[in-house]
């Protein structure tokens, strides 16, 4: 009789396992963007993490969070505009590169700032593969409501980001204006090496931000 309770408890707690990821899968995307960014979260306020010769371990934490919710190669597609039509494939691969590490980046510093506040979550909308979800950042300090949206695409069973709309401001649009006057008065390939310095002086004040605070 013991074997056959332990055998229908061990079932059943494989069939909730089961159905709890099912459920997880269907849910709607504001299940899944409040998931992420309750991990973000998490981690930014793990004390065990803020310690500064944790700094490595914390941001690629984040990193891979960030990294499994946001679509960064609709995004670069998008921000490029009609100059990704242009791209070989191997320049597509570098900008998708250069782009989802500064764009992560500016992600995180965001979020960071607003650590203590709380994050309302108003209402989404799904028209097909496509959705919005609604947030707002409440400043406590400041009495004030950060609108976010976040623009979402299905792909199988996960709700993906490829934009974020801040106080009625489009991300991929405003990197999509900037591109395009780089690329219009410049070149593509200026376009790139101005990504990349800004990339290697982010990642240098980053590092000496770190050794200050050792």
């Amino acid at each position: 009789m013991g074997k056959v309770i332990r055998k229908a408890l061990i079932l059943y707690g494989m069939s909730a396992l089961v159905f709890s990821s099912l459920s997880f899968a269907q849910a709607g995307p504001t299940v899944q963007v409040r998931g992420t960014i309750d991990k973000v979260l998490d981690i930014l306020k793990d004390p065990a993490l803020k310690a500064p010769e944790k700094k490595g371990v914390r941001v690629e934490q984040l990193r891979r969070v960030i990294f499994f919710r946001f679509d960064f190669p609709e995004m670069a597609s998008r921000s490029l505009g009609m100059h990704w039509r242009k791209r070989t494939a191997q320049e597509r691969e570098e900008f998708v590169a250069i782009f989802s590490d500064l764009l992560a980046r500016s992600y995180r510093k965001k979020i960071e700032r607003y650590t203590d506040q709380e994050i309302v979550y108003s209402k989404e909308r799904v028209d097909g593969k496509y959705g919005v979800v609604s947030t707002a950042i409440s400043d406590r300090r400041e009495n004030v409501e950060i609108p976010i949206e976040y623009r979402v695409i299905r792909r199988n069973d996960q709700w993906k980001v490829y934009d974020v709309v801040i106080d009625g401001i489009s991300l991929v649009s405003n990197y999509r204006s900037q591109f395009n006057r780089i690329i219009q008065r410049g070149s593509y390939a200026e376009l790139v090496k101005k990504m990349r310095v800004k990339q290697e002086t982010e990642l240098a004040e980053e590092s000496a931000a770190s050794t200050r605070k050792q």
